[in-house]
């Protein structure tokens, strides 16, 4: 997929990541890009081309009605994510509820709205935005990382699904950005900016998944291994012993 003319729709578009990834859509020539968040006040884009746009993935309606209004979108970019924090074992069982609500449930809602759309501009693409930590655990992001472990194998069953109208389906696996989502991280920081430049490039290549830093893909290329050795290794590099 070339971006150039495409139509896309970008889920929390209104910072972080999901700004990156309208910023680079309008750079790379997108004729209209749909830009989503919970409250419309916090879109803010100085581009005629930019349609902002209510979506609240807890809220099933609000999918119904945004897919309704872009009807003419070729490339879906699901991007909205939220992190409580929660442990999987004492943490509060709602704010884990939430937490698979708004990366598998939600993303998953976004999807099959927008999947008939998606068939009729000829198959389009999707674009999903994961993490190292669908491949691994940490303490303190239980149950982000069971989330967004769902969220990267329900990507795969999608991809497989929509094959035959032709929807591309990529994944894109990233360790932390420098996002308001990871401010209290301390670890290294990749610029959010790479996220949509080497996604699109993937769309242009045709790739189904793409590894954006180093601290990801050796997270990938450890799950052959022993995960005994893999989390001693975290351990050491978090400083969490």
């Amino acid at each position: 997929m070339n971006i150039t003319d495409q139509v896309a729709f970008v889920t929390g578009a209104n910072r972080g990541i999901g700004r990156q990834f309208v910023l680079e859509l309008l750079d790379r020539g997108a004729a209209k890009v749909y830009a989503t968040a919970r409250r419309l006040e916090t879109i803010d884009f100085d581009d005629a081309r930019v349609v902002p746009l209510r979506l609240d993935l807890l809220d099933h309606q609000s999918v119904v009605e945004a897919a309704a209004s872009a009807n003419d979108v070729t490339l879906l970019v699901n991007n909205a994510g939220i992190s409580t924090g929660a442990s999987l074992v004492t943490g509060e069982l709602s704010e884990l509820h939430r937490e698979f609500d708004t990366h598998f449930w939600g993303t998953l809602d976004v999807i099959r709205e927008f999947a008939p759309t998606l068939a009729r501009s000829g198959g389009g693409a999707i674009v999903n935005v994961l993490s190292a930590l669908s491949w691994f655990a940490a303490l303190g992001s239980g149950g982000y990382s069971a989330a967004k472990a769902a969220e990267w194998n329900m990507t795969n069953g999608v991809r497989l699904e929509l094959a035959a109208q032709g929807t591309l389906v990529q994944g894109v696996l990233l360790g932390a950005a420098d996002t308001d989502i990871a401010a209290e991280y301390d670890g290294p920081k990749i610029d959010p900016r790479d996220v949509p430049r080497l996604s699109f490039d993937g769309l242009t290549a045709g790739s189904i998944e793409v590894i954006v830093d180093d601290w990801t893909a050796m997270v990938k290329a450890s799950l052959a291994g022993d995960p005994a050795a893999f989390y001693e290794q975290m351990t050491q590099l978090l400083g969490t012993d």
